[in-house]
């Protein structure tokens, strides 16, 4: 992630009290921590090479395997559904969003009075000329200052305003995944002191009804990362309850014909 660790040695400091210290200050348990550091008592220097003939394994060094434990991290994250993770972490707190591991949330669902399809059809059709649905003049002022930092904005538009595929732009996101009326999970590529996703998913509630779930997730550089999320929350609040009330919005007032009559009612802020 880039990030630089300052190490700090102390006099007194057991591999009990280390253990303690490494789950208050990483993801990693205090139990699976004292594990890792009692293993430091262990001299790991390789006196004897014999392993290497009678064994076909080849032994990898420690960049290499951090390497590979965040490739492999980052590639089970993509594809998880993330409703599924956040269902199972509990409800979440009242301000700031949710936080799993070092990742954190902001979860909001809506139920309209509408089938999948008409529900998702505001979801396809966001960004570029369509806008975000509320609060427009903001996500140009996020553009502007991306600009000025060095990043491409929102000037970049979309492909098409009524087709989405996955690799297109979107303003200042990339489409990472996309199941039609069903699931759009964008990659922001705006700067920022981290990483960012916003998610989008339709799922069928009977008949004729859908509910909406967005999911905003940013996972954090450090103390400026935890900064920016926290100190701008109260903002992205605002955006993310009005962008996600202008779709239902949307989507009721473009349903087709045939669908049941009805107005969109607002569901709690946890998914169900």
């Amino acid at each position: 992630r880039g990030l630089r660790r300052l190490l700090l040695p102390v006099p007194l400091l057991s591999p009990r009290l280390s253990s303690l210290w490494l789950g208050l200050t990483t993801p990693v348990y205090a139990r699976i921590g004292r594990k890792l550091i009692d293993g430091l008592r262990n001299p790991t220097v390789v006196n004897d090479t014999s392993a290497l003939d009678a064994f076909p394994v080849r032994p990898m060094d420690l960049r290499a395997a951090i390497v590979r434990a965040i490739a492999n991290e980052d590639h089970e994250f993509a594809t998880t559904r993330w409703s599924d993770a956040v269902s199972s972490a509990g409800p979440p707190p009242a301000w700031g969003g949710m936080r799993i591991g070092t990742r954190l949330f902001d979860v909001r669902s809506i139920t309209v009075a509408v089938p999948p399809a008409a529900a998702f059809a505001p979801i396809r059709r966001i960004g570029g000329r369509n806008g975000w649905y509320c609060h427009d003049w903001l996500w140009q002022l996020r553009g502007a200052v991306d600009l000025l930092a060095g990043g491409a904005g929102m000037r970049r538009g979309r492909r098409n305003p009524d087709a989405l595929a996955v690799g297109d732009t979107l303003d200042c996101w990339r489409v990472e995944a996309y199941e039609p009326d069903a699931r759009l999970r964008l990659a922001a590529e705006m700067k920022l002191p981290g990483r960012a996703w916003l998610e989008f998913e339709v799922e069928p509630r009977g008949a004729a009804e859908s509910t909406i779930r967005q999911t905003a997730v940013f996972d954090p550089a450090g103390l400026p990362g935890l900064g920016y999320w926290y100190g701008i929350y109260p903002l992205h609040a605002r955006i993310f309850a009005g962008m996600l009330r202008g779709i239902a919005r949307r989507a009721v007032v473009s349903r087709p014909a045939c669908a049941s009559p009805g107005a969109a009612t607002a569901a709690a802020s946890p998914p169900e």
